[in-house]
Parts: C-alpha cells; sequence; structure tokens
C-alpha cells in the first residue's frame, strides 16, 4: 500500500501556512516547539488513551471507536474547564451522527491534569488568534476527542461520516500512537475547488491544522497488518468562536 509523506512545515511557518493553503502539517519536533512542551511530555501523554470506554452512538453499529470528550474555554493565556457536556453537530455537517446529543465519557482528570494538555490547548488558542486576528482576546470554545480506532472487528473507521467539515474554526488532529495498521491515510480538500493532498501520519505526535471553512478532511479505514489487531490513535480538538456547537450560535 502506496504511502505518501506528510508535507511537514516548521514551527515558525505555521500561522503563514495556514492562512496561505488552509492547512499545516508539522512534524513531533516542531510540534514540541510549537506548543512549548518537551517531547518526553507528550510521549507521556501518550499512555492515556489506554482503557478508554466504546463510543455508544456509532449509527454502523461498530464497536471499532474508543472515545473520551472534554471541554474548555481557551482565552489568551487562560484554559478554564466547563462542565461536562454533550457533544453536538448539525446534520449538515455530520449527516451521520449529527442532530443528536451525544454525551461521551470525560477526559480523565489525571490527563487533564499534565502540564502537555495545557500546553497544547494555549498554543492551539495562540494559533487560532493568529488565523482571526478580528477575534483579538476572544474566547474560543475548544473541544477535546481522544479516539481509538482498533481492527479487532478487521476494519475500523476514523470517520465513518465520510469527508467533512466540522462547523468549526480550527481543527487539530494529532497522532497519538499506530501500532499494527495499514491505511489511515488522510485526505485533505479544498472546500471551494478541485484541489487537495493525501499523505499519512505515521510518527507520533505529528500534527495537521485545518482551517474548517475552507477545507474539507477525511481519514481512510484502517485494516490489521496481521493476526492480531492494531490500532489508531489520535486526538481531535476543534476550536470556534462566539459558542459551542448547540448553543445558539
Amino acid at each position: 500500500m502506496q504511502s505518501f509523506p506528510p508535507p511537514y512545515c516548521d514551527a515558525d511557518q505555521v500561522d503563514g501556512t495556514l492562512r496561505a493553503y488552509g492547512y499545516a502539517v508539522l512534524s513531533p519536533a516542531a510540534v514540541a516547539q510549537w506548543a512549548a512542551c518537551p517531547p518526553d511530555a507528550l510521549v507521556a501523554l501518550s499512555s492515556h488513551w489506554e482503557a478508554m470506554p466504546h463510543d455508544a452512538y456509532l449509527k454502523d453499529g461498530g464497536r471499532y471507536r474508543k472515545r473520551r470528550h472534554s471541554c474548555y474555554v481557551v482565552q489568551d493565556d487562560q484554559v478554564q474547564a466547563v462542565p461536562h457536556r454533550a457533544h453536538w453537530q448539525p446534520v449538515e455537517y455530520n449527516a451521520l451522527h449529527g442532530g443528536m446529543q451525544r454525551w461521551f465519557e470525560p477526559v480523565a482528570a489525571s490527563t487533564q491534569a499534565l502540564p502537555a494538555w495545557s500546553q497544547i490547548l494555549l498554543a492551539l488558542g495562540h494559533t487560532a488568534q493568529a488565523l482571526f486576528p478580528s477575534a483579538e482576546h476572544a474566547p474560543w470554545y475548544t473541544e477535546t476527542h481522544q479516539f481509538r480506532i482498533d481492527t479487532a472487528e478487521g476494519i475500523g473507521r476514523p470517520t465513518p461520516e465520510g469527508a467533512h467539515r466540522d462547523g468549526v474554526d480550527l481543527v487539530a488532529v494529532f497522532l497519538v500512537a499506530r501500532e499494527g495498521i495499514k491505511g489511515g491515510e488522510t485526505r485533505v480538500f479544498d472546500a471551494q475547488g478541485p484541489q487537495g493532498l493525501r499523505f499519512t501520519l505515521t510518527e507520533p505526535w505529528s500534527l495537521m491544522l485545518l482551517d474548517d471553512a475552507r477545507m474539507i478532511h477525511e481519514s481512510t479505514p484502517i485494516q490489521p497488518l496481521a493476526e492480531e489487531p492494531g490500532h489508531r490513535d489520535t486526538l481531535v480538538v476543534t476550536l470556534r468562536r462566539e459558542a459551542f456547537q448547540g448553543d445558539g450560535a
């Protein structure tokens, strides 16, 4: 199976690359620099993808996805957790699972307490503000999703809804781990034209950033490399101005 390398940019090129192309892809070393977070702190965070609960809302009846979800308000240099809430998307952005309140288990307190967790959210807040300078000092309504997609049933689907936008302003997809699988190619398309690219994130703590209004994205299904099942772990973070989706804005 052919794999295309990610089009990495340097940490100091993130803002300009996002504005120019609608996406930016960072290597693990660049992520550590961009987030002002030591690489070993990111590695320590990776172990927090074990023992996650299954996603009970998959309409295809599969059990290939495990998930946790928590929300925050990120403003300037502050990260404030908000009371646990449902994840909601309109059907215009998620035709498969939109229009319903999905109550996932929250991100574990031990995960949220790690400095790397807040450093990532702060870096994303700064990147969002640079992408939308008119929103200076505005609060960013931020949702975090821990995902594990496994191949215990043969095929795992990172994006069962297909190619989509999320209805937010900034989307971040961190690859946390990739074990014993093939597939999982990332595909990114210009929402207003035919341009697109494809690549496979393989390095733990590599990152894809997307201007959600400009880009459509998906990840292809994964399959096991051998008889033993494998998995793909990601951290997906979305940031939105004005309000969380479903709160009237």
